[in-house]
């Protein structure tokens, strides 16, 4: 969904590569997993949405490195 009203969304930069496993359990949002770090992102992901995926990379024992705002 886009719009004016709809949020920007949020990529997120995990340690690692991760599994085929634990990428269904992002399974709404777009994964690329690279050499040394897996990105997650989404567009339109509000911040509430965005504290549920925090909750799930700490649930999982994942290493969270950064967090951003996309445009």
């Amino acid at each position: 969904m886009t719009g004016p009203s709809s949020s920007p969304g949020y990529e997120i930069r995990i340690r690692g590569r991760v599994s085929d496993t634990f990428q269904q359990a992002f399974e709404d949002l777009n994964v690329r997993v690279n050499p040394v770090e897996t990105v997650v992102w989404g567009a339109g992901l509000d911040q509430g949405a965005l504290y549920g995926v925090l909750e799930t990379i700490e649930s999982l024992g994942l290493e969270l490195v950064e967090v951003r705002r996309l445009p």
